[in-house]
């Protein structure tokens, strides 16, 4: 668990401390003047609709918000300063034995190879890497004779390499995989698998800790011992999570958004969750007890996201978790909007699908975990709304110019009240404390643009999810980047082309009816700011490099 000492605090950070002490302030003020509004206003039935889902919107902003803001605070309550502090571990006084392994479904060579040699530079003496060759090599689709080929590959590289190679009867994706690969070191082997000692060293007891990365993960060396340091020095921690830094961020507009996307979670929710013991795994660049697992039985396989089912699994068992905040690893992020639209499906499809596990576990044990574990674990598993949230956001200023409805807009003295310093002072206090981790308001727009496009992969996800649809664990697409065909971004550009009517029938009410000038404009300004947000799906879409350039690169190195 983080050590939570008190500091002493300085004038700036007592500050920073006010900043989103009073932007939460001003967020619950504009939402009590909103329900006010939506309560004393003598509503026709389809406007009362209209008015309840924008404000059911405005209420998740709000909250996770706030959820937002408190990782703050609790960072500044923890250290004094909104600084990043490259973490400290303890002295590492004995080397027990870990287990580096990946897990790979039909993954390039090249990738691969580069992974494993890439575990051989890890500084730590007690080691021993494991590939999990999870490819399915009996699928009717697929070519008998460049699987056997890839296969035999597979063998080679291994046994050249140095790496220890397991496979087994498929079941489960990656999280029945790395099951079965703990039953194992259990010396619980199941039927039908099969294990190749090419490190030529031999077991001489089980591993202590499990080091999970992705096939596409480049480590530092420097990885292992801080980790391991930190699991020895407290017995209940299960894991401790570092974060994910693509090595494609300089050279492709999708992977430079999507890793932008994600400081916002691997900065301040991190640490936040970690202070409050209620950080999750997030499946790569990651270390585990191996008791700990053993413990909730492995796992979870009910889920395409089972790193995070598995969090709530561990702390519903008394596990502590952690975040060690030091980019230790390297891996490709997507390169292309189908990469990405997949990606972000699959997570939001497994997180949403969570909730109903954490609700079941609320309503029949609600003492099991803290208050602030619950508040997490609620923050964490509704993220993925946002989709829904934004078109809501979208077709609220839409509806008011082409229908007055709801007619509240059209007092506009609520948003120069209320809204427009909770605005202000939310995205000022936003930008100013990602600031001062040295990250620039202009990059961090592109991520949060990047999120917002992808406004119908997560509604679909969150519908799917509610319904009980548990999908199937997908491998990011890697290779080089292709365009999208119009017809998969039509709801983006659909709403886009909406956006921008609204805004000339606005005008057109403005020369002709004159009045409210001032709602009117309000809500054309909205409309313009969603028709440009819209519209980047055109940018995002452009392919930075060409396919055919990275199978030439594959076939040189095959």
């Amino acid at each position: 668990m983080e050590d939570t000492g008190k500091k002493t605090l300085s004038k700036k950070t007592i500050l920073a401390m006010l900043l989103p002490a009073v932007a939460i302030v001003f967020a619950v003020a504009y939402l009590i003047a909103r329900t006010l509004v939506l309560i004393i206003s003598d509503y026709l039935w389809y406007e009362r609709a209209v008015a309840l889902m924008l404000l059911f919107a405005e209420i998740f902003i709000l909250v996770h918000g706030v959820g937002y803001f408190l990782e703050i605070l609790h960072v500044l309550r923890a250290r004094g300063s909104l600084k990043a502090v490259k973490p400290e571990p303890p002295p590492l006084k004995s080397y027990p034995p870990i287990a580096i392994i990946v897990s790979s479904f039909k993954e390039p060579l090249h990738i691969v190879e580069d992974t494993l040699i890439s575990f051989h530079n890890i500084l730590y003496p007690n080691k021993h890497i494991y590939f999990l060759d999870d490819t399915r090599y009996d699928m009717p689709e697929d070519n008998e004779e460049q699987m056997q080929a890839y296969r035999r590959d597979i063998d080679g590289l291994c046994r050249r390499i140095g790496v220890n190679l397991f496979r087994r009867r498929w079941r489960g994706a990656k999280a029945g995989m790395i099951n079965d690969f703990l039953d194992f070191i259990e010396g619980k082997p199941k039927e039908g698998f099969e294990f190749h000692n090419f490190s030529g060293r031999e077991r001489t007891e089980k591993e202590k800790y499990i080091i999970v990365f992705d096939a596409d993960s480049i480590p530092m060396p420097q990885f292992a011992g801080p980790l391991v340091a930190r699991m020895e020095a407290d017995p209940k921690l299960a894991f401790v999570q570092t974060p994910q830094y693509y090595s494609n961020f300089e050279e492709n507009r999708i992977a430079r958004a999507a890793g932008l996307q994600q400081v916002v979670f691997y900065e301040y929710i991190c640490e936040g969750k970690s202070i409050q013991d209620a950080m999750f795994c997030c499946g790569t660049n990651v270390i585990f007890r191996r008791e700990a697992l053993m413990d909730v039985d492995g796992f979870d396989e009910s889920s395409v996201t089972e790193d995070f089912a598995t969090s709530l699994k561990f702390h519903m068992k008394g596990w502590h978790s952690a975040y060690h905040n030091d980019v230790l690893t390297f891996q490709m992020g997507p390169e292309d909007l189908g990469s990405y639209f997949k990606q972000q499906f699959r997570w939001a499809l497994g997180t949403v699908g969570l909730l109903r596990q954490v609700a079941g576990y609320f309503l029949r044990n609600p003492l099991k975990l803290t208050a602030a574990k619950w508040w997490e674990y609620f923050l964490s598993s509704t993220y993925y709304f946002i989709g829904l949230v934004f078109f809501f956001l979208v077709l609220s200023p839409m509806f008011y110019l082409f229908f007055s409805v709801p007619s509240f807009f059209a007092r506009p003295e609520i948003y120069l009240i209320f809204f427009l310093p909770y605005i202000l002072l939310t995205f000022s206090t936003f930008y100013w404390t990602l600031h001062q981790r040295r990250y620039r308001p202009g990059d961090l727009i592109m991520g949060q643009l990047l999120m917002a496009v992808t406004f119908p992969v997560y509604i679909k996800a969150a519908l799917s999810a509610l319904v009980g649809v548990r999908g199937k664990f997908v491998v990011t697409p890697k290779g080089g980047s292709t365009a999208l065909p119009l017809r998969d971004i039509w709801a983006q550009l659909a709403l886009a082309v909406l956006s921008f009517a609204a805004i000339v029938w606005g005008v057109n009410r403005l020369i002709y009816e004159r009045e409210p000038i001032a709602a009117l404009a309000v809500n054309m300004f909205w409309c313009l700011y969603h028709f440009l947000i819209l519209i980047m799906i055109l940018y995002l879409n452009k392919p930075d490099n060409p396919p055919q350039d990275k199978k030439e690169e594959d076939s040189r190195q095959s």
